[in-house]
């Protein structure tokens, strides 16, 4: 007897049994389980087997949509094909399509990027993929993403005046979407079809602000005399003495120190260009170690923060002494790889020298091996000759003549 509305409607699991079946037409039968669930269920037979169909959930799937789908499933039957078997593939399907959206190719291509990255370059580079990229772009299968919506999204971090982070945007996506074409999600690379220059607008080109090199004896006086925390004075010295970048000086470890060799070797993953790098030691960078040690100790960072000292001090700490020294807008402390590189040359020292020294050089695996020591007698002279030469700026003695811009 085919069953109603009402009849489903009133089906109950009868008592002391753990499930009760009422059957309709063609092998279609609503069953209610003790638990007061009802299910849709397609019994039939293939290769000599007896199988069941589920199709869905009553009352969300009514008794009119149940045969519906028995009757969907009766023709894949009559053609042959096993319902449940289809219905694994569809489920598959599904989820092969959900697991290569582009966040989760994003993240994929993300867990096998970061390991050669420094962990704060890596969690910045996911931030802003949350935060800019995912919203707009997250939930979209990759293979349907095309270059003119990958641009959309780009002009809208473009729109709010952040240009660099925008092209950093498209060429992280650019990434992630090579690593889909490596992987067979996709036959091509949307982003390959246009070029950031093509579409974005041109950043105008900003230096570190910087004091002129006639101006750093005073300032080299004012820093001897910081009425501020030793550490902060100590480190001012020890970035004007090895000009180093910021981010290099506050994340140094005493144990990157050879102070018997009197060289100071930067790990490949805290450098910009992800190769070592060495910085030859002058008397007086050994003496603000010596200091340094003195306040500090000889183990973990040399310039922890004030709070929490597993975690290097802010890079905003040199900014801000500098700040409170009159330097606001004039000096920052990128500024000081600035004056040393016009002072050294002014000195007569070497271009290609200095550049190595400021570790400005594009490097390749084997080249990054050659330079990694490359000129090093030459670059521990400079920086001692470096080192004495400011030492005569702040005492007021030598100024070099230079010449008018």
């Amino acid at each position: 007897m085919a069953l109603t509305d009402t009849a489903c409607k009133n089906a109950k699991c009868l008592a002391e049994k753990p499930r009760t079946r009422f059957s309709d037409a063609g092998g279609l039968y609503l069953e209610a389980v003790c638990t007061g669930g009802k299910y849709w269920y397609w019994k039939y037979r293939f290769g000599g087997k007896e199988k069941r169909l589920a199709l869905g959930v009553y009352p969300l799937v009514g008794l009119a949509s149940a045969r519906r789908l028995r009757d969907d499933a009766r023709l894949l039957l009559k053609a042959g094909t096993d319902p449940v078997a289809a219905r694994k593939g569809e489920r598959l399907v599904a989820e092969a399509q959900r697991e290569s959206n582009f966040e989760a190719v994003a993240r994929a291509w993300f867990d096998n990027w970061k390991g050669p990255k420094s962990p704060r370059h890596a969690d910045y580079v996911m931030r802003r993929l949350e935060a800019d990229v995912f919203p707009h772009l997250g939930s979209r299968p990759i293979a349907t993403i095309t270059a003119p919506e990958l641009l959309a999204v780009v002009k809208r971090i473009e729109a709010r005046g952040a240009i660099d982070i925008a092209k950093r945007a498209w060429q992280t996506c650019g990434q992630i979407f090579r690593y889909a074409v490596a992987h067979g999600l996709l036959e091509r690379n949307p982003a390959n079809d246009v070029k950031p220059a093509d579409a974005l607008k041109p950043r105008s080109k900003t230096h570190f602000a910087r004091v002129e090199a006639r101006e750093m004896p005073e300032l080299l006086r004012k820093i001897e005399a910081y009425p501020g925390t030793p550490v902060t004075r100590l480190a001012m010295k020890f970035m004007v003495l090895t000009f180093v970048r910021t981010g290099e000086l506050i994340a140094a470890r005493w144990d990157e120190f050879d102070l018997e060799a009197a060289e100071w070797r930067i790990p490949a993953e805290r450098m910009k260009m992800k190769t070592p790098h060495i910085v030859p030691l002058s008397t007086q960078a050994l003496e603000v170690l010596a200091a340094i040690h003195e306040l500090r100790g000889p183990s973990g960072l040399l310039f922890p923060g004030e709070r929490d000292h597993d975690k290097p001090m802010s890079n905003n700490t040199i900014l801000g002494a500098l700040k409170r020294m009159g330097y606001a807008g004039r000096m920052t402390g990128h500024g000081f790889r600035g004056v040393a590189s016009t002072i050294l040359h002014e000195l007569g020292h070497r271009h290609d020298i200095i550049e190595l020294q400021l570790a400005h050089q594009e490097r390749d695996e084997v080249s990054a091996a050659y330079n990694f020591a490359i000129y090093l007698r030459q670059r521990r002279k400079m920086m001692q000759q470096w080192a004495d030469h400011l030492d005569e700026l702040r005492r007021g003695a030598k100024i070099l003549p230079f010449k008018a811009a």
